[in-house]
This record gives C-alpha cells, sequence and structure tokens, in this order.
C-alpha cells in the first residue's frame, strides 16, 4: 500500500522560507513522477513542481525547487521568498510510471488527474 506523507508545513512571514518533506512508504514504481501541488481555500488544486526518476523536472514557480532523496524515500519543495498568496494546503503525489518510457519522463504539474496517490497535505500559511 502506498502512502505519501507531508511534513514542514507551518507559519512563515513573507520573503521567508520553508522546506516541506513527503516520506513515501509502499511505492515500488523505479520509473515515476511525483509532484507538489496545492490548493487554497475556494480555489482549484494547482500543480507547483513535477520531478520525474530521470532527474526532470517542471516548474509553476521558479521561486520553489522539487528534489529528491532516494535512499530516504523522500520528496522535498523548498519554499523561498514567500508571499501571503502562497497560502494554501501542500500535497505530494505520486503517479504510477505510466508518462516515463525508455529511461525519460514527462512529468508536468498541469497534469494533475495523473497522480494516483496523494498524501494528505501540510498546512503553509505566510503572513504579511
Amino acid at each position: 500500500q502506498v502512502q505519501l506523507v507531508e511534513s514542514g508545513g507551518g507559519l512563515a512571514q513573507a520573503g521567508g522560507s520553508l522546506r516541506l518533506s513527503c516520506a513515501a512508504s509502499g511505492y515500488t514504481y523505479s520509473s515515476y513522477c511525483m509532484a507538489w501541488f496545492r490548493q487554497a481555500p475556494g480555489k482549484e488544486r494547482e500543480g507547483v513542481a513535477a520531478l520525474g526518476s530521470d532527474g526532470s523536472t517542471n516548474y509553476a514557480d521558479s521561486r520553489f525547487t522539487i528534489s529528491q532523496d532516494n535512499a530516504k524515500n523522500t520528496l522535498y519543495l523548498q519554499l523561498n521568498s514567500l508571499k501571503p498568496e502562497d497560502t494554501a494546503m501542500y500535497y505530494c503525489a505520486a503517479d504510477s510510471g505510466q508518462y516515463c518510457s525508455g529511461g525519460y519522463c514527462y512529468c508536468y504539474v498541469s497534469r494533475r488527474y495523473e497522480y494516483n496517490y496523494w498524501g494528505q497535505g501540510t498546512q503553509v500559511t505566510v503572513s504579511s
């Protein structure tokens, strides 16, 4: 059973930074896309950053950096230069590798519905 558990959210001041973590267990795909999404109250869930098992990345915002530590089975999202509009619940997501082939992955934050597995989220609140 795949489980994704986010942590690292909290309260930050505008201009500050946070690092979110997503610990994965039971996830055995060797080729995959993983991503971070966020959802603010009353708004649609939107993609923030995606990462392929080939190391490729796709971003919706250049202030953020997605990375992974394979030894720890953990995905990270570094949030820099935070703004109040970044306030949202942040979710980690993973797919079944359907967009990877021949050692290459095509992972995009826009493809929300490709992701099969989701964490419960971690809240980020940015004060002005």
